[in-house]
């Protein structure tokens, strides 16, 4: 076959598939357009991590499409906006992420994903948790995560009902070195030897173990292993000589040193 020959075969070969295209998208437009979305009994909602935490349930989210959203039984596939779905559910507090999609029989699905807490703040008014990036959110009205808590003379304002990162990067900062902090005794004996993080006005923290009076005066959240050190130091080898009680504060403050008070 002659090359001019062989150029034209092609350019119809393109030329059908291209009108085969179009026809079908059509075809697959007028059927978006006849085909409706079904209604709130028919709502498939997924919770990814519901086994760990229970702070959304299926109920929740239909309340917030109702809400919210509006009316979506009975649209067309292609009038229910998907987008705006997915931003009013992950506007609420304890959504990290969100999907949302129709199939093909006009149900609508919504997977989810919830934050991860990782310390309770409380400062005597109001309290609220913080994930590992420092994200603030309130406490959920259902289902609660056990946290290490983090009391007292928290160093900003919990305001009620409030959600995000902190601005002032002091604030921040300090509670980043919090979170280090417990991050740092997760999965060791500290994390069940010590039962009570307190925090005074200057924002030292105060550490109270599970058995024992002391005190321990931790400071301000940084040298985090060089203070756990010297714990460690304490309990293998001053604690040991004394009778249980002896000291009532132990101040970890000090560079490789321990300052013991009755």
């Amino acid at each position: 076959m002659k090359p001019i020959y062989r150029h034209g075969l092609g350019l119809l070969v393109i030329a059908a598939c291209a009108a085969v295209w179009v026809f079908s998208t059509g075809m697959a437009r007028k059927e978006l357009r006849t085909r409706t979305c079904q209604g709130r009994g028919k709502l498939e909602v997924t919770v990814t991590d519901s086994l760990e935490r229970r702070f959304v349930a299926r109920a929740d989210v239909q309340e917030w499409l109702d809400k919210e959203y509006g009316a979506y039984a009975g649209l067309p596939l292609d009038s229910v906006d998907l987008t705006r779905i997915e931003k009013l559910i992950c506007s609420h507090s304890a959504v990290r992420e969100c999907e949302a999609w129709i199939t093909d029989n006009g149900v609508l699905h919504v997977q989810l994903s919830q934050r991860e807490p990782v310390i309770r703040l409380d400062d005597g008014q109001n309290a609220c948790y913080a994930d590992e990036t420092g994200y603030l959110f309130p406490l959920q009205s259902r289902g609660s995560v056990k946290v290490p808590v983090v009391s007292g003379k928290i160093p900003f304002e919990i305001k009620k009902g409030f959600k995000g990162h902190l601005e002032n990067s002091e604030q921040l900062l300090w509670l980043s070195r919090v979170i280090a902090l417990v991050d740092y005794m997760d999965g060791t004996v500290w994390e069940k030897d010590i039962q009570k993080i307190s925090v005074r006005k200057n924002g030292e923290l105060v550490l109270y173990p599970v058995q024992g009076k002391e005190e321990f005066l931790f400071g301000p959240p940084v040298r985090v292993e060089e203070k756990f050190k010297l714990l460690t130091a304490y309990y293998r080898s001053v604690a040991p000589s004394k009778d249980p009680g002896y000291y009532s504060k132990v101040d970890l403050r000090y560079r490789k040193q321990l300052v013991c008070k009755k």
